[in-house]
């Protein structure tokens, strides 16, 4: 007689498979991947910025939260992390527009700074009585209403100003005008009435360089003025552009509490969310 075969037991193969366990080294890996896409994105794609003046009212307030796009102007160190030197010179460069509100590295102490590009290499700027002049034609400037601020933490009231009460709160009042640069694009300037920087020039833009002007034009320290650390920024380079102001994601007025988080609701100013430039 023979014996009957007993059963095979089932093999590694067939057996149902366990899930696999995370392990420390699987979620720090994923942290890392993670943190490399998140630095490229905003190396090369967007990245937030905070405007921390007055400026470049009446676009922008003290207390935005705007995102800048990388791309439209090359990439350089100063678009990487802690201005890695992993680039040389500018790559994929283009030259800006009249008109593009810039983020760049100032010249002197490599911080950022935002302002309204106005001149191009080749031009010739010269400003009369407030009035830009642009390779010798006066720049297109029409008074306008003026321009309210509500008052709060982040936006007092400059000597520019006329503090004007509204229920229960309070404006700061600015004369306000709008500038049409020959290419059509237009924007709004604030005017404290004059000032020494309201006659400036002519200069020649280098090749290179661009001349640059805040928007609140008796409170920017600007192309108008020598290069200087914390100051003035002079004709700037076009290397160190970092990017283009795209668009606002976020805003507040200074007044949130952090311990009362129903504040950060109430600070936040809903109606500039979202602007463009």
């Amino acid at each position: 007689m023979t014996e009957a075969a007993s059963p095979t037991p089932p093999t590694e193969s067939s057996a149902k498979q366990e899930p696999e366990k995370e392990t420390l080294g699987s979620f720090l890996w994923f942290v890392i991947k993670l943190a490399v896409l998140v630095l490229a994105f905003r190396s090369f794609v967007f990245s937030p910025f905070s405007i921390p003046s007055e400026s470049m009212l009446p676009g922008l307030w003290n207390g935005d939260y705007l995102v800048a796009a990388k791309w439209p102007y090359g990439y350089s160190r100063y678009s990487l992390p802690l201005d890695a030197p992993l680039i040389p010179g500018r790559v994929l460069a283009h030259d800006p527009q009249r008109g593009d509100v810039v983020i760049f590295k100032h010249p002197i102490d490599k911080v950022d700074y935002i302002k309204r590009v106005i001149g191009l290499p080749g031009d010739t700027i010269e400003v009369r009585n407030g009035q830009v002049i642009l390779n010798g034609k006066p720049v297109e400037r029409e008074r306008i209403g003026d321009f309210a601020l509500p008052m709060s933490p982040n936006t007092g009231c400059t000597w520019g100003g006329q503090v004007v009460p509204v229920g229960t709160s309070k404006d700061c009042v600015y004369v306000q005008y709008q500038e049409t640069l020959p290419n059509g694009k237009s924007y709004d300037t604030l005017d404290f009435g004059p000032t020494p920087q309201d006659n400036f020039g002519p200069v020649k833009v280098p090749a290179g360089h661009m001349f640059v002007m805040g928007d609140n034009r008796d409170n920017s320290e600007d192309s108008r003025f020598p290069a200087a650390a914390g100051g003035g920024v002079g004709m700037v380079p076009e290397d160190l552009l970092v990017g283009r102001a795209t668009f606002m994601m976020w805003s507040t007025d200074g007044s949130a509490n952090w311990f009362l988080p129903w504040t950060w609701f109430t600070a936040a100013r809903w109606d500039r969310l979202g602007n463009t430039f």
